[in-house]
């Protein structure tokens, strides 16, 4: 009996904290993300898998949504986002480039990609509420 209440308990504190999370990556909360893999494409050639210092990408960056930011080493740019879904949308323009990306509002996984001219990045990443 013991055992059987342990397990109900475990399942419904995970059930509880479920909206919580989701609530992390619904654009309410700054975010912290960091890059996992980057994709390097040009047009006409296959695409090069590497890390972020290989596309001169930072590691880490910061989105505020209340400002309406997206920073990393020392720069900031403005971002516009909207839901839908179930992902948080990102999207923004600096430096002859446009970006976008999206974030799960389940899981915090981020998927962005950086188009200039006649090139294209796409980046894997992950994001934590700060």
């Amino acid at each position: 009996m013991m055992r059987f209440n342990l397990k109900f308990l475990a399942a419904a504190l995970c059930i509880a904290a479920a909206p919580a999370l989701a609530a992390d990556f619904d654009g309410s909360k700054a975010l912290i993300c960091s890059t996992i893999e980057t994709h390097d494409c040009a047009a006409g050639t296959t695409c090069e898998r590497g890390l972020a210092e290989d596309i001169n990408v930072p590691q880490f960056i910061r989105l505020d949504f209340d400002k309406k930011t997206i920073s990393a080493r020392g720069r900031t740019s403005t971002i516009g986002y909207a839901r839908s879904g179930g992902m948080l949308v990102i999207q923004g323009f600096e430096n002859n480039r446009a970006f976008s990306a999206t974030i799960s509002e389940q899981s915090g996984k981020l998927v962005a990609a950086i188009a200039a001219d006649e090139a294209g990045y796409l980046i894997f990443g992950a994001c934590t509420p700060q």
